[in-house]
């Protein structure tokens, strides 16, 4: 399945970062989409504000499962995305991961169980790898929950996986790696950081430094979701999405400056510093999977997708606000 003109495709989590990236690379292949987002009394519809001609958006939430099966009624093709995201949020509210994260993607899968769906697509993160205990992470890597975050994610991976097994329900899986670019909140690291930078600071106030992280740019982390949804080997299986190239977040810091040109002081903040024990200290991609089963690999070079994502920065400022965040 590589045709996506005239597919009737489903995004849950449109209106989010990935997903309004996702929906428009679906929209330019000629899809029939169709996006839930988050119901919100004032009607907004998050990034998919500019398409509201051009997309079928319908409000709701994961957790109420009739809804959902409701919306999916008639789609050939779902992307499931929604979650709750955030790291730092879940040590405090944990229960509502479980019921967004967990039971919100039971929903998303019964529902395209009942409505014969052709091709589900789930999202993970690389962050149920917790610390590497080797590189390049493969998909064999252990699975750690480090946060309640993850544990969440675990659990709703392994729904997935269980309704190929016992349900033959045709769902693949996506474990995207550190996805950054324009519209992400400064509650990720690369935004928060060139937030500051642009904003004229002179200390740039950051949690820890010395943990490495693998970014994709998120135009690749998109066709990556849409290369595996057209293999039929990722089927029961999770297949990395990630560059293959690791860089801490010291070094980091120094491309950034260098590519606004600011001089900046960098101050720990303790206030961003993870709980002991849940620091995820380095991530690298191992995206054999994806090359091969998928025919998918990153095109967008990380000093390139940087300048890219400054840039959108620049021209949002005043919308972004600096707080504490994850990487």
């Amino acid at each position: 399945m590589t045709e996506w003109s005239g597919r009737r495709v489903f995004v849950t989590g449109g209106e989010g970062f990935i997903g309004s990236h996702l929906v428009e690379r679906l929209l330019r292949e000629g899809a029939d989409v169709r996006a839930l987002v988050h119901y919100s009394p004032s009607g907004r519809v998050g990034w998919l504000e500019d398409h509201r001609d051009d997309v079928d958006i319908v409000q709701g939430d994961v957790r109420d499962g009739s809804r959902v099966r409701r919306v999916i009624e008639g789609r050939e093709v779902v992307f499931h995305l929604a979650a709750l995201i955030g790291i730092p949020y879940s040590y405090d509210a944990p229960e509502s991961y479980v019921q967004t994260n967990i039971v919100g993607t039971q929903n998303v899968l019964d529902a395209c169980r009942s409505c014969g769906v052709d091709r589900v697509v789930h999202t993970s993160t690389s962050e149920v790898y917790g610390t590497a205990r080797y590189v390049p992470i493969d998909e064999a890597h252990p699975l750690q929950p480090q946060s309640p975050y993850s544990a969440s994610k675990i659990g709703a991976d392994m729904m997935a996986l269980s309704h190929y097994n016992a349900f033959e329900l045709p769902v693949a899986i996506v474990r995207p790696f550190n996805t950054y670019g324009p519209r992400q909140s400064t509650r990720a690291v690369i935004p928060t950081i060139l937030a500051q930078l642009i904003g004229g600071v002179d200390k740039l106030h950051l949690g820890s430094t010395s943990p490495t992280r693998d970014f994709n740019f998120v135009e690749d982390t998109a066709a990556g979701f849409m290369a595996v949804a057209a293999s039929d080997q990722a089927l029961g299986n999770v297949v990395n999405v990630g560059s293959g190239r690791e860089i801490s977040i010291g070094d980091l810091v120094k491309l950034l400056i260098s590519i606004t040109g600011r001089e900046v002081e960098v101050v720990t903040d303790d206030e961003r510093l993870r709980p002991t024990g849940s620091e995820v200290e380095r991530l690298l991609c191992d995206n054999t999977r994806a090359r091969e089963w998928a025919g998918w690999k990153p095109e967008v070079p990380l000093e390139e997708g940087l300048r890219r994502t400054a840039e959108w920065v620049e021209g949002n400022l005043s919308s972004l606000r600096v707080r504490g965040y994850h990487v």
